[in-house]
């Protein structure tokens, strides 16, 4: 690091998690004194948190960003492709759902923390980025960009030219704006949460299937398992948070083997450790954050989580966050850096888009959780592939589009509900004609 510069010429990235670090690489390529602060230890060297793992469904938007810091093909090196959702019935066998009308195209599976360190690590090579752990911020002056923190050894205080957020759902610049009623907030959480369950390899293998996104929909709750580089798979299982059938309503180890082996019977065999990482793994809560605005006089902003979390069921939290940092990058290239013209910018052109994705991914735990299983489900996504190899680059299906493009969110949106509607209008003019002949045909065998 060049260690000239002052340390109020910074600017300072609240946040060492993904987008953060993300943050860090895009700031430093263009020169910037950088410094990172995160309140968690180096996770680097310490054991990640019991049940907090969720992995990442990496798709086009997070590969492009890694694309423009050359990490991508060390990330994509330990990820597992995921060409389609296995739906795991009550009685049956597994069926597959595949992503995409040619089956070819994937989503990945990939760890949360091994993604985090490799980002971290690029971070820490780069000129100019210092790097702050256990650093948690309790105080922040948005007009002079100064910052309290609580460290191991007592409170520092830091001053940056720039302020930024990346600091997730929780974030505490967030709070801080909020405390100086500079923005407002919303917080929806969902009544479900969410514990998360380990399938170990099985004999020294996948004990499922490792190209696909496992899913058991269940009406009222559902489970998923993703791959893992250790052929292992993460499950995730979401669930009520209150009621007769919620997390709390399983107590005792025959109580939780008894509702597995009912309602989940090809899951028991397979995990072993079950009771126990269901008796001691936390319940996550689950929920949508707005606020508005996400910039405070080009001196304060917040992105990725810290501006807008959304619920986890598109996959899309992690591309989202860092797609925001791909647009920043590209709002200061248009404002010639200047940050009083390019953080308004910003919000401009993100917020829609924060919000589309936010409400696809809301629809999309109801497609998981109620739809998939159904036969009129599997019809329609067939009629939908069929269009899509009937009609190249004109009828792409909202997922594809989603997942394995850039489209902007609110876009994707726009042109599904013209697609769905033009479907419409073709549907209704077959069936009108079909009802035609079918009434000329019955004149005819009258006369």
């Amino acid at each position: 690091m060049n260690a000239l510069h002052d340390k109020a010429d910074e600017i300072a990235v609240v946040g060492a998690g993904l987008a953060g670090c993300l943050l860090a690489c895009f700031l430093a390529r263009r020169g910037y004194p950088v410094a990172l602060y995160e309140r968690r230890p180096d996770p680097r060297t310490g054991t990640p948190e019991r049940g907090r793992s969720i992995n990442l469904a990496l798709s086009d938007r997070g590969l492009d960003a890694l694309r423009r810091i050359g990490l991508d093909g060390q990330v994509m090196a330990d990820a597992l492709p995921m060409r389609g959702r296995m739906v795991h019935p009550v009685v049956g066998e597994p069926g597959l759902q595949p992503y995409s009308a040619d089956g070819d195209r994937a989503i990945n599976s990939i760890s949360r923390g091994a993604l985090n360190n490799a980002l971290l690590e690029a971070a820490a090579k780069l000129p100019g980025v210092r790097i702050a752990f256990e650093h948690r911020l309790v105080g922040l002056d948005p007009g002079t960009g100064g910052m309290t923190f609580e460290t191991p050894s007592g409170p520092v205080t830091e001053t940056a030219r720039v302020v930024l957020g990346a600091d997730g759902a929780g974030s505490a610049v967030r709070g801080q704006l909020l405390e100086h009623d500079l923005l407002t907030e919303s917080v929806d959480f969902l009544d479900y949460g969410y514990k998360e369950l380990t399938i170990p390899p099985l004999g020294g293998d996948f004990a499922l299937d490792p190209g696909a996104l496992h899913i058991w929909p269940r009406g009222t709750s559902m489970m998923i398992a993703l791959p893992n580089p250790d052929r292992s798979f993460t499950c995730t299982l979401f669930w009520p948070t209150h009621g007769t059938a919620s997390f709390a309503s399983l107590g005792s180890p025959a109580a939780i083997r008894r509702h597995f082996a009912q309602h989940y019977p090809d899951l028991l065999p397979l995990a072993p450790n079950l009771v126990d990482d269901y008796q001691h793994n936390p319940v996550g809560v689950l929920g949508t954050v707005r606020c508005d605005p996400w910039q405070v006089n080009g001196r304060v902003a917040l992105l990725g989580d810290a501006a807008h979390a959304i619920v986890p069921f598109y996959g899309q939290g992690a591309n989202c966050a860092f797609e925001d940092v791909v647009e920043l990058d590209r709002c200061l290239d248009e404002c010639a850096d200047d940050w009083a013209a390019a953080l308004p910018l910003f919000q401009q052109r993100r917020q829609d888009n924060a919000e589309a994705i936010a409400r696809m991914a809301l629809a999309n735990f109801v497609e998981m959780r109620d739809k998939v299983a159904s036969p009129v489900f599997r019809t329609r996504r067939k009629i939908e592939h069929a269009l899509e190899r009937a009609l190249p680059g004109r009828y792409v299906s909202q997922y594809e589009l989603v997942s394995f493009s850039t489209v902007p969110y609110a876009q994707v949106r726009r042109r599904v509900r013209r697609q769905y509607q033009v479907v419409g209008a073709v549907a209704a003019g077959v069936l009108a004609a079909l009802a035609g002949a079918a009434v000329a045909l019955g004149r005819g065998r009258r006369g």
